[in-house]
């Protein structure tokens, strides 16, 4: 049914366990999985108090490999993608240039004001060419 699942995700529990889902539905449907890493330059460890990182890699960069070790434990080998737009535009972005059928996020961020403001699942919701999957991550501390 879906042959290219591109999903969010940051160094959360929240974001782990839609990592999990994504790539546990990607081994059963055997398809495609694109991980985002988005960590925008104000955000993120190894920061110096001039602004910029203390090593030349950024931050997405590093946790991309975590989150590709997760999704090889269950089952598939992810394509990796670090960026430096915000979370909701990298992974909009990504999913349309490789042609993702799918998006999976997480609902944290979807209650209260919130809901009613913005958040990164409400924005890929309506900003994506293809299906969303969003997760219920409540219960994830």
């Amino acid at each position: 049914m879906f042959n290219t699942i591109v999903v969010g995700a940051n160094d959360t529990a929240v974001a782990r366990e839609t990592v999990i889902t994504a790539a546990t539905l990607a081994a059963a449907m055997g398809a495609d999985l694109h991980i985002v890493a988005a960590i925008t330059n104000e955000q993120g460890p190894n920061r110096t108090e001039q602004g910029g990182y203390i090593h030349d890699d950024h931050p997405a960069a590093t946790l991309v490999v975590d989150l590709q070790g997760l999704a090889k434990e269950h089952g598939v080998e992810a394509n990796m993608h670090a960026s430096t737009e915000s979370p909701a535009h990298a992974v909009v972005n990504i999913a349309e240039h490789v042609d993702a059928d799918l998006i999976v996020v997480g609902n944290k961020g979807l209650t209260g004001a919130r809901r009613m403001l913005g958040s990164v699942p409400s924005h890929v919701a309506h900003s994506a060419h293809c299906s969303v999957m969003i997760i219920d991550t409540r219960g994830t501390a």
